[in-house]
């Protein structure tokens, strides 16, 4: 496919001499740049998943109510005020 892309005259320069420096064409050059260009984005783009840290058992303890904050407190400090 052809098209046109507006790049600075010293990237164009930099660009060529580095294709003939290497005996490849311009062409070839800028395909290999753009393709490790969005490698690298697609590899970060990648969405943290975190990984399953649960184990087997029967669930909360008896009594454990999650929407209350104070009992929660009182469990995970060993708070005898609660």
């Amino acid at each position: 496919m052809k098209t046109t892309v507006e790049i600075s005259d010293t990237l164009f320069e930099a660009t060529r001499r580095t294709a003939a420096r290497e005996g490849t064409t311009l062409r070839a050059l800028v395909e290999e740049g753009l393709r490790t260009v969005l490698e690298r984005r697609k590899s970060r783009s990648k969405r943290f998943q975190l990984r399953d840290g649960s184990f087997a058992g029967d669930g909360l303890r008896e009594g454990i109510d999650l929407g209350n904050w104070d009992s929660m407190r009182a469990l995970i400090y060993d708070d005898d005020n609660a």
